[in-house]
């Protein structure tokens, strides 16, 4: 029994969640109204030296979606530029990856390395405009020279010369002639920028090193930040996104593309980067973890990469969910990681059958079950009233399939031996205890109950068998246990995987990913040489990872290995794709059912379900980067917003956020709690925490409903938003008092529409004969002819219709 097949990707765009409306949809909005592009183009530019993780799913999410959502393209970039570290594995992962996700980009796939010939001959453009120089002081000495944020930089003795020597020496470096580190190609820029990024840039390096893609033909190669915008305007990208520590590097991508006359050309923006709590998403040190044994390898299901969280058997549709729910912002921010678990278990709830596994095995025999009988029973695989009738005879289940009735349940063998786990017996229980003890009783599911009668232990005390007795269902049990038949269960191996870190920020308040130092030796965008902090290993959790041996009940047999179950009181658990086999069953722990681990640690001193004692490690005091774990009063607020239709993320923080919480209850918010919880923490919170913000919580519903109802657009409510909460007057009355409303009578709107594809019947042509990508011209080109205040819905409806015929 099993629910869709999501090992692969194959959703359509429409299936994806949507990208939430933020500052840069806004921009996107804003230039197809202005006619500033013909459509959008956005890409995803991952460097092929290593896997991809959940902190790049959030960047991959943004750029597709963002793309599809306004009829643009979506290109997939091989940033391949530092021959060092990078490999065909990786950029093949990438791909694979990705395209598990279900990002799809067509024919858009790109690798910076088969441009190297353009960019030297953008280089040398750049020298003969005397904008580029041949530089040959040592790296210490250039970043001696390159000053400080209070000390202007000073010229290189080299900065000077001539076009003719520089063009001679750049030419020498790519025939090969210099050692690594002789010399270096910079742009002229201004040494006396407060910027430091624009104190004369390094373009170019001499790096003798394999090419996985162009093998020796290049000894020198293109930095990061001349290589990446050349790149983008190469390709036609509109819409440049990157994490906000590129902000900086943003003056040297628009000194490229003005210099060197790109029109149109790309505009880079930045969002705040993700991380995620109890990980690790450094390159160096995910790799330093594989390499040093710590995990097994790239996949190893405790790792943050992609291809760890395929193996664990997360689903693209969770990592999807996780993604759109984080929301996009102008500042970085550490993602509880409840978050994600709960995308996981969301997803794993209406898709994995419930069956029956014991994990700590301890036998059962029930003495008044003749042997040899087998009693077969028949359970659901979904036994909480999930299961419909349907008029055509077939049943509904949650995971959208409809079969027979039969096909909704399954068949489970009792027997007079039995397994039961073995923490569901104890002979002397502690107050409250509920499972089985002797004279006790218990309910085996779906079979009746049982009563213990006596028990044998072995050498060391261990409880060995216990004797029972099956009662009527008169009977009363103190509680409910799960079971397998001894004679019928199969023989399993199961590892229950955990966190990986025992404290929520393993890297520190300085992650080294984040800003790398100069490093004019190397010079790599991703600079591999910098030195491992391997203080973040103290923080691992010798617990992430435990084994047992057990059974499980005998229906799984013949289900397909992608199978996601829910092992009934145990978690979500699946076969391992890379070690199970029909005849040595192995299933890893995707995700437990609820969220113990604060408990867990709490009791058992530093790690979940400890079998030994371990010294407790203290983790680091609270900073504004470092968010606790929520308390049990805050969980629940985080539960009674979510209720209310408030995304969880934005939940969390309106629960951990005093000043938020306290301007969103008074809002009222009602049928729009999830938007004005969306304005609160993503739009209006600096504002709100700094005690500038004039706007009244109880006119947010007021401008909520007019969004809602279609009357404005959501560019013009974040525009009257950022003005209220200067001003203080009522955003809806700012609407109202301008004539804001969106234009949605479908007469003026058809009459500008043949305007437009009178004007443009080439463009015309070109959409109907494929040229889809064309939809964001003319979406622009309406908007723009109506003032903005076309409603986007409608233009979008009217459009389709038109260009179709």
């Amino acid at each position: 029994m099993t629910g869709p097949d999501s090992t692969t990707g194959g959703d359509t765009a429409g299936t994806v969640p949507r990208v939430a409306p933020n500052f840069i949809t806004e921009v996107i909005e804003r230039d197809l109204s202005a006619g500033k592009y013909p459509g959008v183009v956005t890409r995803f530019p991952p460097e092929p030296n290593g896997y991809l993780h959940l902190g790049h799913t959030f960047a991959s999410f943004l750029d597709f979606q963002t793309a599809v959502q306004y009829g643009g393209r979506y290109h997939l970039r091989l940033d391949d530029t530092n021959p060092e570290g990078e490999s065909e594995e990786f950029a093949q992962g990438i791909q694979d990856d990705l395209a598990w996700l279900g990002w799809d980009w067509g024919p858009n796939l790109y690798y910076a390395s088969d441009n190297f010939g353009r960019y030297y001959g953008y280089a040398e453009r750049l020298i003969e405009m005397g904008r580029a120089y041949v530089d040959s002081v040592s790296g210490e000495e250039m970043a001696r020279l390159r000053g400080s944020a209070t000390e202007a930089g000073t010229p290189s003795p080299y900065r000077d010369r001539s076009v003719g020597e520089n063009l001679d020496l750049f030419r020498r470096m790519r025939a090969g002639e210099f050692p690594d580190g002789a010399h270096v190609l910079r742009a002229k820029i201004d040494l006396a920028s407060p910027n430091m990024k624009l104190r004369d840039p390094v373009l170019y390096r001499i790096l003798r090193a394999t090419h996985y893609r162009a093998g020796d033909e290049w000894c020198i190669y293109p930095m990061y930040d001349f290589q990446h915008p050349l790149q983008d305007a190469l390709e036609g990208v509109t819409h440049s996104m990157c994490s906000l520590e590129f902000v900086d590097n943003r003056a040297i991508y628009d000194w490229l593309m003005e210099t060197l006359g790109f029109s149109p050309r790309p505009h880079q923006y930045e969002f705040g980067r993700r991380s995620l709590e109890y990980t690790v998403v450094s390159k160096r040190k995910l790799r330093q973890l594989v390499q040093g044994g710590v995990v097994s390898g790239w996949d190893d299901p405790r790792m943050p990469t992609l291809r760890a969280q395929r193996r664990l058997g997360v689903t693209p549709e969770a990592v999807r969910a996780f993604a759109s729910g984080i929301g996009v912002s102008r500042t970085n921010r550490t993602v509880d990681i409840a978050v994600y678990e709960n995308a996981v278990r969301d997803d794993l709830n209406h898709r994995a059958p419930r069956v029956m596994a014991v994990l700590d095995p301890v036998r059962v025999v029930i003495g008044n079950v003749p042997a040899g009988e087998t009693r077969t029973l028949s359970l659901p695989y979904w036994p909480h009233d999930v299961i419909r009738d349907s008029p055509d005879g077939l049943v509904a289940l949650p995971t959208g399939e409809r079969v027979a009735p039969e096909q909704a349940v399954r068949d489970v063998p009792l027997t007079r031996e039995l397994y039961i786990e073995r923490e569901d017996f104890n002979p002397e229980p502690p107050k409250g205890y509920k499972r089985l003890t002797v004279g006790g009783t218990v309910r085996l599911r779906g079979a009746g109950i049982i009563r213990a009668d006596s028990f044998e232990t072995d050498d060391a005390g261990q409880v060995t068998t216990i004797q029972a007795t099956l009662l009527g269902e008169e009977a009363k049990a103190a509680g409910v246990v799960h079971w397998v038949s001894a004679a019928h269960a199969l023989p399993a191996e199961f590892r229950l995987y955990d966190r990986l870190f025992r404290v929520p920020h393993p890297e520190g308040e300085n992650p080294d990913d984040i800003a790398p130092p100069f490093d004019p030796e190397r010079m790599s965008h991703e600079n591999e040489a910098a030195p491992v902090d391997a203080g973040f290993l103290r923080f691992l959790n010798p617990h992430s990872l435990r084994v047992t041996r057990g059974y499980v009940e005998p229906s799984v047999a013949g289900d397909p290995a992608d199978t996601r179950y829910q092992f009934e009181r145990q978690g979500y658990f699946w076969r391992d794709p890379v070690d199970s086999r029909e005849d040595a069953l192995v299933f890893g722990r995707i995700i437990t059912l609820k969220d113990t681990w604060g408990r867990e640690q709490k009791a058992e001193g530093g790690g979940p379900r400890a079998e030994k004692p371990v010294a407790k490690v203290d983790a680091p005091q609270p900073t504004p980067h470092s968010p606790q774990p929520l308390t049990a009063g805050q969980e629940a607020e985080v539960a009674r917003l979510t209720a209310g239709g408030v995304a969880e993320a934005e939940a969390r923080t309106l629960a951990r956020d005093a000043v938020l919480g306290a301007f969103f209850a008074e809002a009222n918010a009602g049928e729009h709690a999830a938007q004005i919880a969306g304005w609160t923490v993503n739009d209006l919170a600096p504002a709100l925490r700094a005690g500038e913000s004039r706007i009244r919580a109880a006119d947010l519903p007021a401008l909520a409903g007019l969004l809602a109802g279609g009357q404005i657009s959501t560019r013009i409510a974040k525009d009257v938003l950022v003005r209220a909460a200067g001003s203080g007057e009522a955003p809806a009355a700012i609407v109202e008092r301008e004539g804001l409303r969106v234009v949605t009578d479908t007469g003026a709107l058809e009459a500008a529409i043949r305007e437009v594809m009178d004007a443009n019947p080439d463009k015309v042509a070109a959409y109907r004969g494929g040229k889809t990508g064309l939809m964001g011209f003319f979406t622009g080109q309406v908007m723009r002819a109506t003032g903005g205040k076309a409603d986007p819905k409608v233009v979008a409806e009217l459009l389709g219709a038109a260009l179709g015929g």
